[in-house]
């Protein structure tokens, strides 16, 4: 039976701002990539979610970003290999006091946003993130988009490594995401992104903006948690998927 991973970006809520329907997306996801402070979330936000994720059995995992929460995270910022380094390390170090509190640990890492789309393409940032990875604890799954340079370098450092995809995002015909700041970068119909999942799930292609397939090899899908229709998405997704004969299931696992 085939088997995917569905994650989801969870814990994005902030003080007073609510982001997200974690509760209800748990119910359907097998992984939780769960903000650190830096992007979203506090203390008590990353405390409250990892408790619910392991009482649902959903893998932990730690979502680092650059520091930036007026942009959640998602404009690019000139750090050094160094700083990078650093600011992963303390963001994953974070989050592991909240699993050991709730007697489990992290399975995976995956950078968030501007991080996350820096570290596909540049290779010393990359190799950066990796190793504060493989610091850390060199069990952990690095996560990162499918062909990416972030892949190369977790597999360098010895970590095991997960393919990214995107089901409500477009892909360009390399293979790349459609940048965000373009008309169309993100699949806002259900149907679409669900056919767009189901694609890359089955048969490992994914959409362009002109309609054409591109090939895509993911080891886990991502549901957006700042979307309003997340919940709903995750749910049907899922159902999709096992209708379809493949099982959703947790990376490095069956948790």
């Amino acid at each position: 039976m085939r088997r995917i991973d569905l994650n989801c970006d969870l814990g994005e809520s902030y003080g007073a701002w609510t982001m997200g329907q974690d509760e209800q997306v748990l119910a359907d996801v097998s992984s939780a990539n769960i903000a650190c402070g830096f992007h979203a979330g506090d203390p008590d936000t990353m405390r409250r979610t990892v408790h619910l994720a392991a009482a649902r059995g959903v893998a932990i995992g730690a979502h680092p970003s650059l520091p930036d929460l007026q942009g959640f995270g998602r404009r690019e910022m000139a750090v050094s290999p160094d700083e990078a380094h650093a600011l992963v390390l303390y963001q994953i170090g974070a989050l592991s006091a909240f699993a050991t509190r709730s007697g489990t640990r992290l399975r995976h890492v995956k950078p968030h946003g501007a991080l996350y789309n820096m570290a596909a393409r540049d290779p010393a940032l990359a190799a950066a993130v990796a190793s504060a990875v493989a610091a850390f604890d060199p069990k952990l799954i690095l996560v990162g988009l499918a062909g990416s340079a972030l892949l190369d370098a977790g597999r360098a450092a010895g970590l095991a490594v997960a393919a990214e995809a995107f089901c409500d995002r477009r892909y360009r015909a390399d293979g790349s995401l459609t940048p965000r700041r373009e008309a169309g970068a993100v699949i806002h119909d259900l149907d679409a992104a669900v056919a767009q999942g189901l694609s890359i799930a089955l048969r490992g292609e994914a959409f362009t903006a002109d309609g054409s397939r591109v090939a895509i090899a993911a080891d886990t899908l991502c549901i957006h948690g700042d979307k309003p229709d997340a919940a709903a998405f995750a749910h049907r997704l899922r159902a999709e998927l096992e209708r379809a004969g493949v099982a959703v299931a947790a990376l490095g696992g069956d948790a």
